[in-house]
């Protein structure tokens, strides 16, 4: 098929807790193998965590695998770490698209009225959902108002590493000008919502390096772009300003964040803890 991409992957994240006094009982999720869906395949996937928990594995609302698991011996950490291979295959999209009428049909905000929701953390600032708004009544469909909405983010938002945090609401961050993927995410999925065009967060990695060698590992990134409905959900990455290609490997999807955090819980025992993550990706194909 002409303009497809396609990739296989091994990746390798490796995430967890240290406590600064020891907990005494931990209970966490995880949220870290890929999906498969008709854009990837998941051909193999494993997580192994220490201290050995009790767990079971399940697959949420959204569709996202989740192992859940607790500890109830002292631990002064704890390691998770998700391998997983899938194959990747994208081919550029064919889909016309839907009009205005089709998208504000009764049917259509029934079946996503979930992802048309405005909550605290993808609310926009008033001025950007006046731009937003201002835009969508000169664009012809919602399609071209969504990549006019990504092009906005991306040229306005300025990516700076740990100028935000996993609680940062997208007003916020627009007022500051600055945040990371998950900001810029939060940003348009809240501008689209604002008038009408339901859009989802989307969790997963990204390898940076375009040209890597095959089977050689390198240092990739979990990341955070969108979804919109078009008549077919529709991926776009906003701190990149392109369309995922065989590189971005979906893991989660939901509302927001709140959906979809790698590694989430609570501890006993501790005062504080302090979290270390790192992602190796590795083509093979």
């Amino acid at each position: 098929m002409a303009g497809l991409v396609s990739a296989q992957l091994r990746i390798v994240h490796h995430t967890g807790f240290r406590y600064s006094g020891g907990a005494t009982a931990s209970f966490n999720e995880v949220r870290m193998i890929p999906r498969s869906t008709h854009e990837q395949q998941l051909l193999q996937s494993r997580v192994d965590i220490t201290p050995v928990p009790w767990s079971y594995s399940y697959t949420d609302y959204w569709g996202t695998s989740v192992t859940a698991f607790e500890v109830f011996e002292r631990h002064e950490s704890l390691e998770v770490t998700a391998t997983s291979v899938i194959d990747v295959r994208r081919a550029p999209d064919a889909n016309a698209g839907l009009g205005w009428a089709e998208l504000e049909s009764d049917p259509v905000k029934d079946r996503y009225c979930e992802f048309l929701l405005l909550g605290e953390r993808v609310q926009p600032a008033d001025d950007l959902m006046e731009r937003v708004q201002s835009a969508r009544a000169l664009a012809a469909t919602p399609r071209e108002l969504a990549e006019q909405v990504v092009g906005l983010i991306n040229a306005e938002v300025a990516y700076v590493f740990g100028s935000t945090s996993v609680h940062t609401r997208a007003a916020d961050a627009w007022q500051q000008r600055s945040g990371v993927c998950q900001d810029m995410a939060h940003l348009v999925i809240g501008s689209l919502r604002s008038v009408g065009v339901p859009a989802r967060y989307v969790s997963g990695y990204t390898m940076p390096k375009r040209d890597a060698e095959l089977g050689v590992p390198y240092a990739g990134e979990s990341h955070a772009w969108i979804q919109y409905w078009d008549g077919r959900w529709v991926g776009v990455d906003p701190t990149n300003n392109v369309h995922p290609g065989d590189l971005h490997v979906e893991v989660a999807m939901g509302r927001d964040y709140a959906d979809v955090p790698p590694l989430a819980g609570i501890f006993t025992g501790s005062p504080t803890s302090d979290v270390f993550v790192s992602v190796e990706m590795t083509r093979l194909t």
